[in-house]
Order: C-alpha cells, then sequence, then structure tokens
C-alpha cells in the first residue's frame, strides 16, 4: 500500500463530515437525556444528595486529567504512523501508552483516595447526617480513575483511525447509562453508594467495549502486546505540554467569575454565567468538528502536506457558514430572548453580555482549526506557552474593565483575550502550513464583515426591525456562501446528503 492511500481513505471530505455529525451526535444526545433524567433524580434524591452526584458527575468526567494528556498523544502519533504507512509499529506505541496510563490512573486514584477526607470534611459543606455516606462514594470513585484513564487512550486509538461512528455508539448508550442506572437504584435505595457503584459499572462496561472496537478495527493489537521505552519521551512530552493547556485554559474560563463575585457581587455573577453558559453550547459544534480534522491533520502532514492545506480551508469555511447564522440571531434578538426566558432584569443585565461572547465564541470557533493543526503537528508547546502567557494578561484586563465597565467589561476582556489568541494561533499556524496570501486575504475580509454585520445589529430596537435585517442579512449571507463554495465542496455535500447513515 503506498502512503498515499491511508492518507486519501482517512482524510476524505465525505468521512470526514460524517464523522463529524457522528461526533457531534455523541456529545448531544447525552444532553438532551439530561434534560428528562435530572428531575426526576433531584426528586427522587433530594438536593443535597443530588448536589453530590454532581460533583462524582464532574469527578468522573475530569479524571482524565490523570493521563496527563497521553490520550491526545496517542491520536496523533497513531495517525503518524499511518500517515506514513508505518502500521507495524503502531501495536508497540499502543500497548506502551495503555500501560503508562494505567500507571497514571491508579496513582490518581491513590492521590484522590487519601484526599478525600479533607475533600468530605474540610473542603465541601457536606451535611453532617451525608457525611460517611459521601466519603465511601469519593473513595469507590478513586477506583474508576485508571478506567477512566485507559478508556482515553483506548478511544485516541479510535479516533487517529476516524472511528467516530463506533465512539459515538458507544458514548450514548454509556451516557444514557450515567442518568438511568441511578434512576433504576433509586427504587430500591436512596443512598449514593449504590449510585457510585452503578457508575462504576457503566465506566467499565464502556472501557471494555472501547478495547472490543480497538480489536476490530486494528486485530494487530490482539496479536502483539508489548512495550517500548522508545516511544515513552515523546508520549511524555508531548501529553505534558497538553496537560499545561488543560490546566491553564479551565483557568482563564472560570477566574473571571471568581473575579466578578470580588469585584462585584454574587447576583452580577449570575447576570455573567447565565448567557455565558448559554451561548457556550454553541462550542459542541465547533468541537466536534476539529475532534474529527485533528487526527485527520496528523495522517495528512506525515505524506501530504497540499492535502493539510485543503482540510484547514474547509473547516475554516464550514465553521464559519455554521456558526455566524446563529451568532448573529443570538446579537440582534439578545434582549428580547433574555427577557422572554428569564425576564427584564436579566435582559437589562446580561443583553450586551451576551452579545459581547456571542462574538467571542464565533471568533474562538474559527480559532479551533490552527489550534487543531499546530498541536496535530506535534507542537502543543507553543499553544500551552500562548496560554501561559494570555493567562496574567487576561487576569489584569478582567480586573480592570470589571471595575470600570462591570460585567460587560468582564465580557469585552473575554472576547478580546480570544481575539489576541486567534491572531496568534493563526499566525503561527501560517509560519507552519505556508497558507496561501488569498485565503488569508479572504478570511480576514469575511470576518471584518462578518463582525461589522453582529455591531449593526445592535443598534435596532423594534421587533419588526430586528426581523427584516436578519432575513436579509442571512439571504445575503446563503447566496454569498453558495457562491463561494467550490465545484468540489458542491460535489461533496451533494454526496454526503445522499448517504444513509
Amino acid at each position: 500500500m503506498s502512503i498515499a492511500e491511508p492518507i486519501a481513505n482517512l482524510t476524505s471530505g465525505r468521512l470526514l463530515a460524517r464523522n463529524a455529525v457522528w461526533n457531534l451526535i455523541g456529545q448531544l444526545a447525552p444532553m438532551a437525556v439530561g434534560v428528562v433524567a435530572i428531575p426526576p433524580l433531584v426528586r427522587l434524591l433530594g438536593v443535597d444528595r443530588f448536589g453530590l452526584l454532581s460533583l462524582a458527575w464532574i469527578v468522573i468526567g475530569y479524571f482524565s486529567l490523570f493521563d496527563l494528556g497521553m490520550g491526545r498523544a496517542l491520536t496523533k502519533l497513531v495517525a503518524d504512523r499511518i500517515g506514513s504507512n508505518d502500521q507495524e509499529s503502531i501495536p508497540p506505541l499502543a500497548w506502551t501508552s495503555l500501560f503508562l496510563m494505567l500507571l497514571l490512573g491508579i496513582v490518581g486514584g491513590l492521590i484522590t483516595f487519601f484526599i478525600s477526607p479533607w475533600m468530605v470534611y474540610q473542603a465541601l459543606k457536606v451535611p453532617p447526617l451525608l457525611q460517611v455516606e459521601t466519603l465511601r462514594s469519593f473513595q469507590l470513585l478513586s477506583a474508576s480513575i485508571p478506567i477512566v484513564t485507559v478508556t482515553s487512550g483506548l478511544r485516541g486509538i479510535l479516533e487517529a483511525q476516524q472511528r467516530f461512528r463506533i465512539l459515538s455508539l458507544i458514548r450514548v448508550p454509556t451516557s444514557i447509562f450515567s442518568f438511568a442506572g441511578p434512576l433504576l437504584v433509586l427504587q430500591f435505595s436512596h443512598s449514593l453508594v449504590p449510585v457510585i457503584v452503578v457508575l462504576m459499572i457503566g465506566r467499565l462496561v464502556g472501557a471494555l467495549a472501547h478495547l472490543i472496537a480497538c480489536f476490530r478495527a486494528m486485530p494487530a493489537l490482539r496479536r502483539n502486546p508489548v512495550l517500548q521505552q522508545a516511544v515513552v519521551l515523546p508520549l511524555v512530552q508531548f501529553g505534558g505540554w497538553m496537560t499545561v493547556s488543560n490546566i491553564v485554559s479551565p483557568l482563564m474560563v472560570y477566574a473571571d467569575r471568581f473575579l466578578i463575585g470580588a469585584i462585584l457581587s454574587v447576583s452580577a455573577v449570575a447576570y455573567y454565567t447565565t448567557p455565558f453558559d448559554l451561548i457556550g453550547r454553541l462550542t459542541f459544534i465547533s468541537g466536534s468538528v476539529t475532534g474529527v480534522l485533528f487526527p485527520a491533520f496528523a495522517t495528512s502532514l506525515a505524506g501530504n502536506r497540499d492535502r493539510t492545506t485543503l482540510l484547514v480551508g474547509r473547516g475554516v469555511k464550514y465553521l464559519f457558514l455554521a456558526i455566524f447564522p446563529i451568532v448573529l440571531i443570538v446579537v440582534t434578538f439578545a434582549p428580547d430572548g433574555l427577557r422572554l426566558w428569564l425576564g427584564s432584569a436579566f435582559a437589562s443585565h446580561s443583553q450586551w453580555v451576551l452579545r459581547w461572547l456571542a462574538a467571542g465564541v464565533f471568533i474562538n470557533a474559527i480559532a479551533t482549526v490552527p489550534y487543531a493543526l499546530i498541536q496535530s503537528a506535534g507542537r502543543p508547546s507553543l499553544t500551552a506557552k500562548l496560554h501561559l502567557l494570555e493567562l496574567p494578561l487576561y487576569l489584569v484586563a478582567v480586573w480592570m474593565l470589571t471595575r470600570r465597565l462591570g460585567i460587560n467589561g468582564a465580557a469585552i476582556a473575554w472576547t478580546g483575550r480570544i481575539v489576541l489568541d486567534t491572531v496568534l494561533l493563526f499566525f503561527f499556524s501560517d509560519r507552519m502550513l505556508k497558507h496561501k496570501p488569498v485565503f488569508m486575504m479572504k478570511l480576514t475580509g469575511a470576518m471584518a464583515a462578518a463582525l461589522a454585520l453582529l455591531y449593526a445589529a445592535t443598534f435596532l430596537q423594534t421587533i419588526t426591525a430586528k426581523t427584516v435585517f436578519c432575513l436579509v442579512a442571512l439571504v445575503t449571507f446563503a447566496l454569498t456562501a453558495f457562491l463561494g463554495i467550490t465545484p468540489d465542496e458542491r460535489a461533496l455535500l451533494n454526496k454526503f446528503a445522499g448517504v444513509k447513515s
């Protein structure tokens, strides 16, 4: 098999588009189930126990931090091997990575086990009657960490092979079980302990499902379970820098909320957080697309950089086309939507927060493409250093602007950081891939026109004016987008539309 063949197979537009849809389904379906399942869970558990269960879900979700970024590193390295047609070296790489992740998971589990008493009796305000029950639950959760870290590695192997369909088919039922399992147990007991046991069983079954899927997708894994010392250093280097980004990024997401609470008030935090969480849901779209593009970039960079350039251009274009119409509607109708949803007080305090954050989310969606490119090229140190550089600048900006402009200032600071981040990411990706000047000029012009439209929308006052503006803008946008799609892309969309998944 030539090098070009695996690259063409794993980076074809039709496959990537279909996988992006599967990725989106895998993320949105559990959210829909949660909307239905949470009310009866609150009723059966009570507010205190449900709060603790929520913490358990968060702990399970963030246990993957203990893999030190090795799951993402494994995706990149396996995709590299596929792109360079070096399939024989994948099994030792995979097994060495999984073994390291198991060890890290065990260390993380021991740490969690021993700090559980401090968390329950000092850090968290757990009601005295629930403290023993909560301690046992958290200690049980510590045993799940090795399972979660190994599952992260298995998922990385499947992502490198563009197996997003099977990943979603695993993710959806296991996520549903994380809600349905506790509901089933609560028919017999209202203790958290059996609920946590059920969650652990679900995670174990999910890990086994990922392992079986890996064996089916890559039978060589069953025949060559050996370890290789030479791959340890690349894994640790890549994963270590990924971990820096994974730690710093959440700080920049949540630090503004604490600063608002310290500078203004707790009620101001609510007025800021609610629109932030609302518009933040759009990141599922960009995350679904770049989650598929990351292994595709790594594969194509290994043997066909022209293909990588094409994928970058299409990724940016499709995210622009998918997200801008939503953001335009949000910015235009922000005060009306907030008033209808949460009342006049929220509309008065939060409308400009929502508008600024919506613009930032739109820009950030475009930035996820060069971000994925840089990391897939084996440069996670670059994005980590950018985050370390941005963090103090951002915190100072939030502090100063919040004191002067209130929560609107915090939103301006967040969007300003996103603009800086986007410019730097495209600068470094251009040096890495050498984008064509025409591409950068078109992108700059399109972004400027889009932001100008968003700004114009904020001057409209009546529902009629806003509706007419949106209709005219969206029709014009649709016609421009249609003219901007190349014949190859149009043929791809036609083929994809006719595919029965």
